[in-house]
C-alpha cells in the first residue's frame, strides 16, 4: 500500500508500507490510516505491543507490525526504532498534506489517570511531552523509552505533538492514557476536510488548511 497522490479521489486509501533494516533492528510495517483500528504487533516487549495496538485502536489506523529488535542489549533500538518507521508511515501515507482538518485535541482517562493531547500536522517537527512517570519501567519497557517514544512520532511524522498526563498515580494508567489521547487527536487531525462543516473548513481538497497556503 502506498501513499495517495491524489487526495480528489476519495476512494483511494491511505497508507503505506515499509520495510526498515538495521544492525539493531528489522522491521516490517503496514499502515492505513483509513482504517478501522485493528492491529497486529509484535515487538518482543508486550507493553510496547500493547500501547502500539492501542494508539491504532483510538486513531482508526489499520497496522501491522512486526521487529526483530536487539533486546539482548536493551529495548531503546526496539522501542526508537519502531516509532521511527510508524512515524515514516504516517508522514508518506498523508501525501502532501493537502485538505487534512489538521489540527487535533484530545482528553482521555484511564481510571484515576488524565491525559491530554494536542497535534498539529503541518510538518513543523517539535515535540513537548510530559507523563510524570516515576517507574523505571511498565513490564519491560523503560519509562524513558516511553516518553522518548512519542518526541521520536512526532519527529518521524513531521508533525507539531503536545502531550500532558495532567493526573494519576498508577504510571501504566498515566501512559495509557497517553497513547489513547494521542490516537483521538490524530483521529481528528488526518481527517479530510470536507469542507463547511467545521471551523475553518476549506472547500477543495487541494488546498491547504494554513494561511501560508500549504503545510
Amino acid at each position: 500500500m502506498t501513499a495517495t497522490s491524489d487526495e480528489s479521489d476519495k476512494s483511494v486509501r491511505r497508507g503505506a508500507s515499509i520495510e526498515r533494516s538495521t544492525r539493531e533492528t528489522s522491521i516490517t510495517l503496514t499502515l492505513d490510516i483509513d482504517g478501522a483500528g485493528r492491529a497486529t504487533v509484535r515487538t518482543g516487549i508486550g507493553f510496547l505491543d500493547h500501547m502500539l495496538a492501542t494508539l491504532a485502536l483510538f486513531a482508526r489506523f489499520d497496522l501491522e507490525l512486526a521487529c526483530n529488535g536487539d533486546l539482548h542489549v536493551d529495548d531503546h533500538h526496539t522501542s526508537e526504532d519502531c516509532f521511527i518507521v510508524l512515524g515514516q508511515a504516517i508522514d508518506r501515507a498523508l501525501g502532501d498534506r493537502a485538505g487534512l482538518v489538521r489540527f487535533g485535541s484530545a482528553y482521555a482517562p484511564l481510571d484515576e489517570a488524565l491525559a491530554r493531547a494536542v497535534v498539529d500536522l503541518a510538518t513543523r517537527s517539535t515535540a513537548s511531552v510530559d507523563l510524570g512517570l516515576i517507574r523505571p519501567t511498565i513490564g519491560e519497557w523503560a519509562c524513558e523509552n516511553i516518553t522518548h517514544a512519542f518526541t521520536t512520532l512526532a519527529a518521524a511524522s513531521r508533525m507539531t505533538l503536545h502531550v500532558d498526563v495532567l493526573k494519576g498515580t498508577n504510571d501504566h494508567h498515566r501512559a495509557e492514557a497517553a497513547f489513547k489521547a494521542l490516537g483521538l487527536a490524530l483521529r481528528q487531525a488526518t481527517r479530510l476536510d470536507r469542507g463547511g462543516t467545521e471551523a475553518g473548513s476549506i472547500s477543495s481538497p487541494h488546498l491547504s488548511n494554513s494561511t501560508k497556503g500549504v503545510l
